[in-house]
C-alpha cells in the first residue's frame, strides 16, 4: 500500500513539490552562509518525493541554532513553501482519491515552515 501511495503521490504531487525545493536549496546554495539551509531543502525534496513509509522527528540534540536557523528559513523559503504544500493540498483533496495526499501535505506544512532540528527516519507503520 506505501508503494501504491507513494507512486500517485509522485504523480501529482511530489515531482513538482520536489522542484520547489530544489530550487529554494539551489538559491541557498549560492551564499556561504545559507549552505546549510540549501543541504536541508535538498533532504526535504528527498522526502517530498517518497514521503509514505517515513516520519519526521525532533533532533534532541538541535540546540538553540535551529531555532535562528528556522526563523531565517521562514523568512527566506518557508512560507512559500508551506503555501505551496497547501495549494496542492487543497487541490488534491477535490478528487476522493486525492484526499489522502491532501492530508499528508497538510503534514508536510509544519516541516516546511520549520525544518532546522528535524530528523526524516523510515517508518514502521503500514
Amino acid at each position: 500500500m506505501r508503494t501504491v501511495l507513494n507512486i500517485i503521490w509522485l504523480v501529482f504531487a511530489g515531482f513538482w513539490l520536489a522542484v520547489g525545493y530544489a530550487v529554494a536549496g539551489l538559491i541557498c546554495m549560492v551564499l556561504i552562509v545559507t549552505i546549510p539551509f540549501g543541504i536541508a531543502s535538498f533532504r526535504m525534496a528527498n522526502y517530498v518525493l517518497w514521503p509514505f513509509g517515513r516520519d519526521v522527528v525532533d533532533h534532541p540534540g538541535a540546540g538553540g541554532w535551529s531555532t535562528l536557523g528556522n526563523i531565517v528559513w521562514l523568512i527566506v523559503a518557508g512560507w512559500w513553501l508551506a503555501l505551496e504544500h497547501l495549494v496542492t493540498g487543497i487541490a488534491l483533496c477535490v478528487t476522493i482519491i486525492g484526499i489522502p495526499m491532501g492530508i499528508a501535505n497538510f503534514k508536510m506544512i509544519p516541516l516546511a515552515l520549520l525544518p532546522m532540528g528535524k530528523r526524516i527516519v523510515e517508518s514502521n507503520r503500514w
